[in-house]
């Protein structure tokens, strides 16, 4: 099965850090094990006759199936497979897993797909990305990405000797490949991922080439560390199932000395050239595609537990509530209808792809870092003192008072037992370190949310709404009106 492959994978070698000490055993680390564990069952769906058609999709190169991340859309029946298979995993984890390979695997597929209008950038762009789009596609490799710099000082730039060396940069050029050193910040999945897909946000001077490069790094590539946060994993699945099962672990890479052959540096060097592929809408529109249709997962999960709590307790009669719930499946219905509107609209690119329409997609990104925290807020208040009364654990019920604790735990529709467990959920995902970590991620994960918005304004074609505005106003003056 695929999934006992991914986790045998994973002993090669690399660098993980936690606690002070490398970790030697990650499928059995109590760090990692609940999430790997999650993810060996999600790349077990494509061995499974029954599920492989809701995730996968039929290679005729290879005769095997593979994820639908992969799968290069020119049809709407295309795109509606990507978004399925996006579905599925993301209703197999409640949304709560935004890093499980299809995102980055996305923006891979997506320049691969593009590699003929990407030929300019260097003519061997092509050649390198779809040797490595086929291995990743065949072998089921797990990516993500890497393209924070780390947060040292941002009243500076690279101008400041400082800064520079500390991002990461170019050191060596050899007949093997480039040796970089520096950091990247925030790589979930990053201690069980096969490769980083490396790049920054920053948009380079020209005097800048030695940090401008889009690079796929190994992660048991020598000189490579992955140190990562604070587990949040828990074993205690009764009282922790989401943090028992779905800690998606953040690192920081360590970059000292890195070698990257010359097969695995997608562009280096041309400031300009970099920023084009970065930004090329047809690898965006398809790695962000997967960005909304899981949000909609975790926004009806969110939803789904604050309907039960206020059945739980009684209060889907008073008003105030039910427009708070109302609020809630507004905002599902919104993001929805954005993935609708994206589809729908979306549009051939030069090659033929059909690619989402990217200001949809942005709309509902950009939405989307007000609704989670917006959705967590209304959860907070429905359930209300009920989080902190909640018991320590549903052995309470087996001990000397469980009569008591039947008695004044029990719901309005609900055994006592029913109700803690459901509270405990709750909680997992409002008051735990890992629900605090979700909503730090929903606000961020697509970068500054401010910048978000005023891009989306300094794109868009203003005079679509300001020309008619000065046609009024030039209709209804007298001798004509000057703007």
């Amino acid at each position: 099965m695929r999934g006992s492959t991914f986790l045998s994978s994973l002993d090669d070698g690399r660098s993980v850090w936690l606690e002070g000490k490398q970790v030697r055993n990650i499928p059995e680390h109590p760090a990692f094990k609940g999430t790997l564990h999650t993810i060996n069952s999600l790349f077990n769906m494509l061995d499974d006759p029954l599920k492989r058609d809701q995730v996968g999709y039929h290679v005729p190169e290879t005769g095997r199936y593979a994820h639908s991340s992969f799968l290069v859309p020119f049809t709407p029946q295309d795109l509606a497979k990507r978004n399925q298979s996006f579905s599925c995993w993301s209703a197999e984890t409640n949304g709560m897993m935004s890093r499980l390979s299809d995102y980055a695997r996305s923006m891979v597929t997506g320049w691969y797909a593009a590699k003929h209008e990407l030929a300019d950038l260097d003519p061997q762009f092509c050649s390198k990305i779809t040797a490595y789009y086929e291995q990743a596609r065949d072998q089921d490799l797990f990516l993500t990405t890497a393209i924070i710099d780390p947060q040292i000082d941002r009243s500076s730039d690279l101008d400041d000797k400082r800064i520079a060396e500390r991002f990461l940069h170019v050191v060596k050029e050899t007949s093997e490949g480039i040796v970089v050193r520096g950091a990247k910040m925030i790589a979930t999945g990053a201690p069980y991922t096969h490769d980083f897909v490396i790049s920054s946000f920053l948009q380079f001077q020209t005097n800048q080439q030695k940090h401008a490069h889009v690079l796929i790094v190994p992660a048991n590539s020598p000189g490579l560390h992955i140190v990562c946060r604070e587990s949040f994993a828990d074993s205690r699945r009764q009282n922790h199932p989401l943090s028992a099962k779905h800690d998606e672990m953040d690192a920081v890479l360590f970059f000292d000395d890195v070698l990257i052959p010359w097969e695995r540096v997608l562009l280096y060097g041309d400031t300009a050239k970099v920023l084009a592929l970065r930004t090329n809408k047809t690898a965006n529109g398809l790695a962000f595609h997967q960005n909304v249709v899981r949000f909609v997962a975790k926004l009806e999960f969110v939803t789904g537990i604050t309907f039960a709590i206020a059945e739980a307790i009684g209060v889907t009669g008073f008003l105030h509530i039910q427009e708070k719930l109302g609020e809630l499946l507004t905002q599902i219905d919104v993001i929805k209808a954005l993935i609708i509107a994206a589809e729908s609209k979306a549009k051939h690119d030069s090659a033929g792809v059909l690619v989402p329409d990217l200001s949809y997609i942005e709309a509902a990104r950009s939405l989307g870092t007000k609704y989670y925290p917006r959705a967590i807020e209304i959860l907070q208040q429905v359930g209300a003192g009920g989080f902190v009364q909640t018991p320590s654990g549903i052995e309470d019920f087996y001990g000397p008072i469980s009569e008591l604790m039947h008695l004044y735990f029990e719901g309005a529709n609900v055994s006592a037992e029913k109700k803690v467990e459901l509270f405990k959920l709750a909680w997992d995902l409002i008051g735990s370190p890992l629900g605090a970590r979700h909503l730090l991620y929903e606000r961020f994960y697509a970068g500054d949310p401010i910048r978000g918005l005023a891009n989306h304004y300094n794109h868009f074609d203003k005079s679509s709404l300001t020309d008619p505005i000065w046609k009024l106003l030039m209709e209804n003056s007298i001798g004509g009106l000057k703007k």
